[in-house]
């Protein structure tokens, strides 16, 4: 509706569009449990997702020019259960790393994501670095919603402000499709990301604190995988 009464308000409407929109209606209002979405609707939910992403870039301070979108072919099911990394999904993270060259990069670590999508994405961007045959790069792995390192574990804990830890859930707040409460939480836990979020961070901080380490309101930890070279 939105997308149709924006195109509506500057004349953008035609028999094309027309044909598309009046087919997503007809496909979301008959679909069935578990049903794969037609294309059309597959576009639509991951412009919805492309979009949170650049606007929370964008709340941190990452222009939505230097934002980068795989779209990496494992993922492109339009099921819950993805197909297995292949040589296609390493070579466009090839092609980005021998692009950029980046010093660091930073890979969900958090394994018990319930689709397992972090742990393929992970899987593939190790892949692509075993061919990577430039200078490597650190991998810093972080952990989101699911789990959090603990302070035994973790080989950098970077200090967050309480200005840093507020702009961070602003950043959450824009992924407005999974905000609320989502489709996957995972088991055991019914807070919302952003207090997940808010309550590792500061814990961590808490426990370092108890150990003798410096002050600081929060702390995100980092586990670091591989030292570039």
């Amino acid at each position: 509706d939105f997308i149709r009464l924006t195109f509506q308000d500057l004349d953008c409407v035609n028999d094309e569009f027309d044909k598309i929109a009046d087919k997503v209606y007809k496909f979301l209002s008959s679909k069935q449990p578990a049903q794969i979405d037609i294309p059309e609707v597959q576009t639509l939910k991951s412009n919805i997702r492309s979009s949170e992403a650049i606007a929370a870039a964008r709340v941190v301070g990452v222009p939505p020019e230097k934002t980068r979108f795989l779209n990496l072919p494992f993922y492109q099911t339009g099921r819950v259960t993805k197909k297995p990394v292949g040589e296609d999904d390493i070579r466009i993270i090839l092609d980005l790393l021998n692009d950029i060259e980046p010093e660091v990069i930073f890979v969900a670590g958090d394994l018990s994501d319930p689709h397992g999508t972090h742990r393929m994405c992970k899987e593939a961007i190790e892949a692509a670095l075993a061919k990577f045959d430039k200078k490597k790069p650190e991998v810093w792995l972080y952990r989101g919603a699911w789990q959090e390192w603990e302070v035994d574990e973790a080989d950098v804990f970077v200090p967050l402000s309480y200005d840093d830890l507020a702009r961070k859930i602003q950043a959450i707040f824009r992924h407005e499709s999974q905000k609320d409460t989502a489709m996957f939480p995972g088991p055991y836990d019914e807070r919302e990301f952003w207090e997940r979020v808010q309550d590792r961070n500061i814990t961590t901080a808490s426990r370092l604190d108890k150990l003798g380490f410096p002050q600081y309101y929060a702390m995100e930890a980092f586990v670091l995988k591989q030292v570039g070279k």
